[in-house]
């Protein structure tokens, strides 16, 4: 219907955009200089928000990656804990990074977002190449062997009081492939590993992206 945007810094927009069906924000960190051809998309959890896991990870990803010319959006659900209408916020989103000429992007969720993350990689798989998730849910990840061997990496917590580990490794199980790094004493919200999934995406994107 209708879109409005304000730059919060040189490099970091905030668009708005009205649709039929509720209000989908993004948070668009977005390097200055020549267009880049990779980009990441993150998405939250069933309740929202753009911050993520940790001490605001995806914000701090969405500057580290900014720092290194890969862009990067962070995703407000219009309808949080709605799988089809999340899925179609964050295919949206790739979409948009397409369209400012990324031709790879990797998606990324947490707890509930982590599945939305899966399911929009399987469905955009000429777009989507790979996924990263933070204590992701099963449920919403049956599809997940559509990834068709697609880089795949999780974090989760052995002391989930929401979902336990198990949730990733079934996933990955269903998926045949994953790098599942076990956070040893975290919960949920993966609070005390920061610093250790920071500095293990970064190098992963590195890695799926061809920037050793």
């Amino acid at each position: 219907m209708a879109s409005q945007q304000v730059m919060v810094s040189p490099v970091l927009r905030h668009v708005e955009f009205y649709t039929m069906r509720g209000l989908l924000s993004v948070h668009w960190h977005e390097p200055m200089g020549t267009v880049r051809d990779v980009a990441v998309v993150m998405g939250g959890g069933a309740m929202g928000g753009v911050l993520g896991p940790g001490d605001s990870l995806f914000h701090v990803l969405g500057e580290q990656l900014c720092a290194r010319g890969i862009p990067s959006l962070r995703v407000s659900w219009r309808k949080p804990n709605d799988m089809d209408a999340c899925c179609v916020d964050m295919a949206a989103a790739v979409q948009l990074a397409v369209g400012g000429g990324a031709e790879r992007v990797v998606t990324m969720g947490h707890s509930f977002g982590g599945a939305v993350a899966i399911r929009t990689a399987v469905g955009l798989p000429d777009m989507v190449a790979g996924v990263a998730t933070f204590a992701t849910q099963s449920a919403g990840c049956e599809v997940a062997g559509g990834l068709q061997g697609r880089p795949l990496l999780m974090f989760h917590g052995d002391s989930d009081s929401i979902l336990p580990a198990e949730a990733s490794e079934v996933v990955r199980a269903i998926a045949g492939t994953g790098d599942l790094r076990i956070m040893p004493g975290d919960d949920h919200l993966l609070a005390r590993s920061h610093d250790t999934m920071l500095g293990g995406t970064l190098e992963w994107l590195d890695a799926v992206f061809g920037r050793a």
